[in-house]
């Protein structure tokens, strides 16, 4: 299965809730305890996210793991 489009819009949907916080991908990664190219990578839909790295890029952003995966 081809789940290109579900992961960019993950990646998308963490560009955007990161920037709306004011942050950085290196205060995000600090935040988190991944790398700051790991961050990139899930944003940019390079990598493929865990689910407990969803849920930590998820608190650290305050949100519901479930925005990360709405439509924008």
């Amino acid at each position: 299965m081809d789940h290109s489009e579900a992961l960019t819009k993950i990646g998308l949907n963490i560009l955007y809730f990161r920037k709306a916080r004011g942050y950085t991908q290196q205060q995000l990664a600090e935040m988190t305890s991944y790398s700051k190219n790991h961050i990139q990578q899930i944003e940019t839909a390079k990598a493929t996210p865990s689910v407990i790295a969803l849920l930590d890029i998820a608190q650290a952003l305050d949100i519901p793991a479930s925005k990360l995966f709405e439509d924008r």
